[in-house]
């Protein structure tokens, strides 16, 4: 019987000869059960958005299948199952299903920028309590590095800030989409106000209203929304949905009415 349990999260980066090998170290001939984890992940916003979730958890199934023929035939005792399209989610739900001592998590060289600049490293650290690792992949499926959290990181987080280790830590970009959405909203108002000033409430500056009218529910959802699923740290399909809505409605609705006040 499994003495330990390991939990490794495959999304695309796993599957190579070394990071195989990199899963054995971990379990360095231990007694011990690996659960791997495939998040599905998502081809696309629009997609997931609108019910086509079916692709990714066949491609997130057939990953699974392969990695975890790589696995036992290293003789490792393994398990599997098809996850969030989120990978600390993906983790954070196994997790809930069965304790862990350790959770391993495998990552493409090229997708450092969104695990530490865009706070999912950190939201893994805050959010999964085991010991806690992820192995950086390149595209020659060469290992490249193992990048492990601090032992104890979240009850150190928890001591240092209290509470705060699960208070919002909306990231930069996030900030940005919703600040710039703001201003773009007043200015698609302050011209759609112009609009039907100059005449009336009909017509092209009736849709210059509406307009404006539409982008304020597109942001403010987006705002809300944000900040709603950043309290519970999901970050899949419909989070991406409100930012890109406001990232490209919100431009596009300014020029709209623009064009509206100057042409109509």
């Amino acid at each position: 019987m499994a003495e330990r349990s390991l939990i490794a999260v495959v999304t695309p980066a796993f599957g190579s000869a070394e990071s195989v090998e990199a899963l054995a170290r971990e379990v360095d001939g231990m007694p011990t059960e690996v659960r791997l984890v495939a998040p599905a992940v998502e081809s696309g916003t629009l997609h997931h958005t609108l019910g086509d979730v079916d692709e990714p958890r066949v491609e997130a199934l057939a990953r699974l299948e392969e990695a975890l023929a790589a696995v036992r035939s290293k003789g490792l005792q393994a398990s599997g199952e098809v996850g969030d399209p989120d990978p600390v989610q993906a983790a954070q739900d196994a997790l809930l299903e069965k304790p862990a001592e350790e959770i391993l998590i495998f990552a493409h060289a090229a997708d450092c920028r969104d695990w530490y600049e865009g706070g999912l490293w950190r939201h893994a650290e805050e959010t999964l309590a085991p010991q806690l690792k992820m192995v950086l992949v390149d595209g020659d499926a060469h290992v490249v590095s193992t990048e492990e959290a601090a032992p104890g990181h979240l009850d150190a987080r928890l001591a240092h800030g209290g509470d705060n280790a699960y208070a919002l830590d909306v990231t930069r970009t996030d900030m940005t989409v919703m600040v710039l959405g703001i201003i773009g909203t007043i200015v698609a108002i302050v011209i759609a106000a112009a609009a039907a000033a100059g005449g009336g409430t009909t017509g092209w500056h009736a849709i210059a209203i509406g307009i404006a009218i539409a982008t304020a529910l597109v942001n403010m959802s987006n705002v809300v929304g944000t900040l709603l699923m950043e309290s519970v740290r999901y970050h899949g399909g419909f989070a991406k949905l409100f930012r890109d809505l406001a990232l490209i409605g919100t431009p596009l609705a300014v020029l709209v009415n623009l064009a509206i006040l100057i042409f109509a």
